[in-house]
């Protein structure tokens, strides 16, 4: 009785053991796929502000905290999960959906692309005689949080894959505990980031009060005058970002284009910094051609819901 009793207990201390010995290793995991996953969080980062230019300056930082809510209950109950069961009982499914993940990237990169140069001609387009929709500042939130976190979902997805890739080879509490500290590190570091970028103005209103040195005062209308411009760039970087990052799922799941990056970086292996701008260009001009197919096989289907929602609505 005594032997087995010790011998259950030696057990359970090498299985402590081996658990501790995990356990250490969670930091390391966590710092080797914050690593991997650092293009897709600096394309969030980049993404995300759009969606509140424009919309009133109280309510910036409670629409960033509310997209920022959602993606992170996307994260902890949804996508980490689904993602260790796909792992586990369909490995196969994870990277058909993230190529259709991709694809959607590139489709609303292509549209951001598309109304940039064809704005002026929409306009002046006698043909075009679809009624304007006016919708209240309420209304126009919901849908910039509704995008915002339609968008996040993908590049959280991507996020939550390749996170997963760094420890399928681990135990499974190794692998829920590094998912979940990156789901969590992530997103507050992203929308704290954005929080920053949006209120910046804000800032420098407050620097460039009378009751500051003139230097400080200086340094805030400086920022003021800044930063319309540089949440331009940012608009500009963010829609290159989901072009980048769409074009690069999917040829991730597609053999012959995944080695054609490859080809890419290894032409260029000498000159790292020509070698990302080459890769990163490549994807861009890929993600501008998936999102114009993807647009012109959109297009019938969305006149035809034009053509009968009205009467549908009648």
């Amino acid at each position: 009785m005594s032997i087995g009793l010790f011998a259950l207990l030696d057990d359970v201390a090498a299985l402590i053991k081996v658990t501790a010995a995990s356990l250490d290793d969670i930091p390391a995991q966590v710092a080797k796929t914050s690593t991997k996953v650092s293009g897709v969080v600096i394309d969030d980062a980049a993404v995300t502000p759009k969606y509140v230019v424009g919309l009133d300056p109280s309510r910036e930082l409670s629409i960033i905290y509310n997209i920022a809510k959602k993606s992170m209950i996307n994260k902890l109950l949804f996508l980490g999960p689904g993602t260790i069961l796909f792992g586990y009982f369909a490995p196969w499914a994870i990277t058909p959906i993230l190529m259709f993940g991709g694809a959607y990237l590139c489709f609303e990169g292509y549209e951001k692309v598309h109304s940039i140069f064809a704005h002026h001609d929409d306009d002046e387009d006698p043909t075009n005689d679809q009624p304007l929709i006016q919708m209240t500042p309420e209304e126009l939130e919901k849908e910039r949080i509704d995008g915002a976190v339609t968008t996040d979902l993908i590049l959280s997805a991507e996020i939550m894959a390749i996170t997963y890739g760094t420890v399928v080879d681990k135990d499974i509490v190794s692998q829920i505990i590094v998912m979940l500290s990156v789901a969590i590190g992530i997103t507050v570091a992203v929308y704290g980031f954005v929080g920053l970028i949006v209120k910046a103005d804000d800032f420098g209103l407050h620097m460039a009060k009378d009751k500051y040195h003139p230097a400080i005062r200086k340094t805030g209308r400086s920022i003021i005058l800044f930063m319309p411009h540089f949440l331009m760039i940012l608009g500009y970087v963010g829609t290159a970002a989901m072009l980048w990052v769409g074009a690069e799922i999917i040829a991730h799941g597609i053999p012959f284009l995944h080695h054609g990056l490859e080809a890419i970086h290894h032409t260029f292996i000498d000159m790292p910094v020509i070698a990302w701008f080459a890769k990163v260009f490549a994807c861009v001009i890929g993600g501008l051609i998936v999102g114009l197919a993807v647009a012109l096989m959109i297009e019938p289907l969305h006149k035809l819901y034009l053509k009968f929602k009205p009467k549908a609505s009648a």
